[in-house]
């Protein structure tokens, strides 16, 4: 599933990967969200992985419910059971009426294992797609147990060939490469966090080749072709984060983007090369 680049005279499309999901239709994290992705037409999805208590990984971007279930509750704190009774849809119907469907008050916190699932059910073999998921830890552990988790759910689902572990947190990225090298992992970098504000693009790569990453993820604030150019010299694939515009798209095929991170990858998907 992991092409190689083509050469510059027939550059390829990027992938498009939607961010949470479908997050521009539908509640982000959710299996409403993923469906939609892949009825749109999405090349793959991302999502954001935690630990819940009893070890499982399940998918949701925030460390407590407060926003998407509107209610107190730390997801480290929580069961798989309990997040999987925890409404996550409803506050998506009130903040977006016009994008309100009944069915995403049905929507709960779904377990990494249920997302497999729905992926290898709509899953062609011309085209699987690709899942880029996202480490999340809170900072009071080394991430080493959710990175094994999600390691032996990609081997349970027979996954390897299509997943791309991802994280800001990039000792995370670097104990994934300690166990296990041929598992394909990615850096994220952000123009709000402190360090990478001042970091260079030069520093960027060599951060993300230093913890054994094979992609850099950089926000659209970050990306100039320089340094997309900058990665591809080391070997790494470029892929940007969060970009609705579809002339992101010209721009990842002339400067040799991998992917193309999108709430809205329908618009992205309509876009001509």
């Amino acid at each position: 599933m992991f092409r190689a680049h083509s050469s510059k005279s027939n550059p390829p499309k990027p992938l498009i990967i939607a961010h949470r999901g479908a997050s521009f239709v539908a509640p982000e994290n959710t299996l409403a969200a993923f469906a939609r992705a892949f009825d749109d037409g999405a090349d793959g999805i991302e999502l954001d992985v935690w630990l819940a208590r009893d070890g499982v990984p399940v998918v949701i971007h925030d460390a407590t419910l407060r926003r998407t279930g509107r209610r107190k509750g730390q997801v480290s704190q929580m069961s798989s059971q309990e997040l999987s009774e925890a409404d996550i849809g409803s506050w998506f119907n009130q903040a977006h009426r016009k994008r309100s469907a009944s069915e995403y008050a049905q929507q709960t916190v779904p377990t990494l294992d249920q997302v497999f699932q729905l992926t290898k059910n709509v899953s062609k073999p011309a085209s699987p797609p690709v899942l880029y998921i996202e480490l999340k830890t809170d900072g009071t552990s080394d991430g080493r147990e959710l990175a094994q988790a999600v390691i032996n759910l990609v081997d349970k689902h027979g996954l390897r060939n299509q997943v791309v572990i991802i994280s800001f947190d990039l000792n995370t990225v670097a104990i994934i490469e300690q166990t296990d090298a041929t598992v394909r992992t990615g850096a994220l970098f952000a123009p709000e966090t402190s360090t990478s504000s001042i970091l260079g693009s030069r520093r960027r790569v060599a951060l993300a080749v230093d913890c054994g990453a094979k992609e850099i993820l950089l926000h659209r604030l970050l990306t100039t072709q320089r340094a997309v150019e900058t990665a591809l010299e080391t070997g790494l694939d470029t892929v940007v984060w969060t970009v609705d515009h579809p002339a992101w798209v010209h721009r990842a095929k002339a400067w040799g983007i991998r992917a193309l991170i999108t709430n809205n990858p329908a618009r992205l998907k309509t876009t001509t090369g």
